[in-house]
């Protein structure tokens, strides 16, 4: 079986920005916004299902260590956090993972309704 990407990303000199006991956080190679991060188990578990309560913890320490560092980086307007668990919702690398999209201002037409948009029919309501 091929090691996943994401478990070669942690061999990889300089490509984790943040890490933890149990998680790290990189910046996304295909990123929606400037600052898109991805926090992720350093185990190779598929989804936010099989992470172990601390992994889960972990990763959210992360999260909110992430949004300082774009911050003061970036300087977005507001965030959106995702994860996409299964095929069917989206997700392509069998690696849990999280989202922490930055957004800016203008950066879409009208972004209400946020991740709902997942589903772009049920986006605005």
């Amino acid at each position: 079986m091929e090691e996943c990407l994401f478990c070669k990303w942690q061999k990889q000199e300089g490509r984790m920005i943040l890490e933890n006991e149990l998680a790290y956080a990189s910046f996304d190679e295909f990123s929606v916004n400037p600052g898109h991060v991805l926090i992720m188990t350093k185990r190779h578990t598929k989804d936010f299902f099989e992470a172990t309560d601390k992994e889960k913890n972990d990763i959210f320490d992360l999260v909110d260590k992430a949004k300082k560092l774009v911050d003061k980086e970036h300087h977005p307007d507001g965030y959106n956090i995702g994860m996409n668990c299964g095929i069917p919702a989206g997700q392509s690398v069998m690696h849990v993972h999280v989202h922490l999209i930055p957004r800016y201002v203008g950066d879409v037409e009208d972004p209400r309704g946020g991740v709902r948009g997942v589903i772009p029919k049920k986006q605005q309501y």
